[in-house]
């Protein structure tokens, strides 16, 4: 027993955790059943007597040892540690057990979090679907009302088209009726009055007969009468040589007055027309003069009481080009209304796109004054054509309304400078024409057109304050001016009274339609030179009658001599590019 009650520091007795009852040790959930004999399994645990014994030896040993006290004590201590340590462990399960249900909580709203966000996304992918379904409606309903506003508008344009045709059908069968009632009444006159003759054949041969007889004996009276006059005269006017003398100075003095008042007059008109009348480079002009009026008082009043007319009527230019020109002449009208400074604009591109006809709308139009001048006119002066610009200008400033002065062909002389050889004269002309438009005027408004922009000098480029691009007429505009001129030359005049012109039954609109396929790269001038050309071709022909066949016809001769001019000038480029 030395182990437990040693004579050194004492140790504490090691207490087992359980002491089995003298009835034997106690069950262990974990050991396996003893078997017996047999093989049968003993239902008891067995007894170790030795352990037993051992346990009731320390007993004695303890109960006279002088520690038992203390060893009762620290057994209770220990009693009451594991005591302790089972609550603590208890604590623990009770924890755990605490913190499985809140797993188990958590597990449950991380589950319901789940389930509200799978149904919170079937409710959007639902209203998704929802959405595109009414999109869906919503463009079936877009699309069945395109296709019935289609359908309507198909409806009113075939409409129109049967009314056009109707109408066409009645004018053509207005024409016809016309036509064969005019035949008729002319017949019937000519046979009435064939009728007429032949009844009074001979009343009307006897009457010629009288009248004959009539006319010869008064004509025989007559120069009987005036023969015995002037022998009777000139007898008398021989016989006497003061009158003879007197009658030949009073010839001479009326012959010398009237040569001399012919040529006074007639230098007084020149002198006159240069002081008040247009300088000798202005081709046209739209101002009001007093010799202008003498000679043509009523188209002269005319345009002098005229109203203002739209800046584009009867000018057939691209959508965007006539907003521009539009803006333009809008901005030309205003400033002048509030005397403000004109603004230099140079109108340039291939020819016959409208530039000048442009030029006259937007003078009539701003109620300004126009003139025409070609550059080509100012070479042929020599040294007077400084004083001829400088007269232009002069005359434009003295415009009460103001004036546009437009410029055609300006390259003619307003050239670079030192891009080639010029004249003396030529140079100073353009001196002239530099000095007059240093400064922007309230009076005169320059419009320059160049068919070669690049070949003008750069002072002169630097005095235009806004450059516009003439192109060439596109599908829509060929279209629009084929119908124009078709209107102007074939309709207008077959519908005045008397016309030999007449028009066969076709479709108008579709045949204008082909046409201006046909005119492809055509400028405005040149399809305006197609309406004449079918005009001229109505009247040359037999009956009369235009055909489709003739505007046809026409139409594709005018293209061909298209193709021929621009072949010849594409050589022309290429011969002067090789010559270089």
């Amino acid at each position: 027993m030395s182990w437990f009650f040693g004579s050194k520091a004492p140790q504490p007795p090691v207490i087992p955790d359980y002491i089995p009852p003298t009835g034997g040790a106690p069950p262990n959930d974990n050991d396996p059943p003893k078997k017996g004999k047999g093989g049968a399994t003993d239902s008891s645990y067995r007894f170790d007597s030795a352990a037993l014994e051992r346990a009731a030896q320390a007993a004695r040993e303890l109960e006279k040892s002088s520690h038992a006290k203390e060893a009762l004590e620290l057994a209770k201590v220990q009693e009451h540690t594991r005591q302790k340590d089972l609550d603590v462990k208890i604590a623990e399960f009770n924890a755990h057990t605490e913190a499985s249900k809140l797993d188990v909580v958590r597990v449950a709203a991380e589950e319901r979090k789940k389930l509200l966000h799978e149904e919170s996304k079937i409710h959007q992918q639902k209203a998704q679907y929802e959405d595109q379904l009414a999109r869906r409606r919503y463009q079936d309903q877009l699309e069945q009302q395109r296709q019935a506003t289609e359908e309507n508008l198909r409806r009113t344009e075939e409409s129109v088209a049967k009314q056009e045709q109707m109408r066409q059908q009645t004018y053509q069968k207005e024409l016809q009726m016309r036509d064969q009632e005019r035949k008729q009444r002319v017949k019937e006159e000519a046979e009435i009055k064939a009728k007429v003759e032949r009844d009074n054949r001979d009343i009307y041969l006897e009457q010629l007969r009288v009248k004959a007889q009539e006319s010869r004996v008064t004509t025989l009276e007559s120069i009987k009468t005036i023969g015995s006059v002037v022998g009777t005269g000139l007898q008398a006017f021989v016989s006497d040589w003061d009158k003879m003398v007197q009658a030949a100075g009073a010839m001479t003095l009326l012959a010398l007055g009237v040569y001399t008042a012919k040529n006074t007059t007639y230098l007084a008109a020149r002198r006159l027309e240069a002081i008040m009348g247009k300088p000798s480079l202005v081709r046209e002009t739209s101002r009001f003069s007093p010799l202008e009026f003498l000679k043509h008082p009523i188209s002269t009043t005319k345009r002098v009481f005229s109203k203002p007319e739209e800046a584009l009527e009867g000018v057939v230019l691209h959508p965007k080009l006539e907003e521009r020109l539009r803006d333009v002449a809008i901005a030309t009208r205003n400033t002048r209304q509030n005397k403000g400074s004109h603004r230099n604009v140079m109108f340039y591109g291939p020819p016959g796109t409208g530039k000048t006809l442009f030029a006259k709308r937007l003078a009539t139009h701003s109620g300004m004054d126009y003139a025409l001048l070609s550059g080509g006119d100012v070479g042929p002066l020599g040294k007077d054509g400084v004083t001829a610009i400088h007269k232009v200008f002069d005359w434009a400033q003295a415009s009460r309304r103001g004036l546009v002065l437009f410029l055609d062909e300006a390259d003619a002389f307003l050239r670079k400078r030192s891009a080639e050889k010029m004249s003396e004269e030529m140079r100073s002309a353009l001196n002239a024409f530099l000095y007059r438009t240093g400064e922007q005027s309230q009076k005169v408004m320059v419009v320059l057109a160049s068919n070669a922009p690049e070949q003008l000098d750069f002072a002169v480029n630097d005095r235009i304050d806004e450059m516009v691009h003439f192109i060439l007429p596109g599908r829509d505009e060929r279209e629009r001016l084929v119908r124009l001129y078709f209107d102007r030359f074939i309709l207008q005049v077959a519908d005045k009274r008397g016309s030999r012109l007449k028009l066969s039954e076709f479709n108008y609109s579709e045949a204008c339609s082909k046409v201006a396929e046909i005119c492809e790269g055509m400028s405005g001038r040149e399809i305006a030179k197609l309406g004449a050309a079918w005009q001229a071709g109505a009247f040359a022909s037999e009956d009369g009658i235009f055909s489709p066949l003739m505007m046809f016809e026409k139409a594709q001769d005018a293209s061909k001599q298209h193709k021929q001019k621009t072949d010849w000038l594409a050589d022309s480029e290429r011969t002067k590019t090789f010559a270089v």
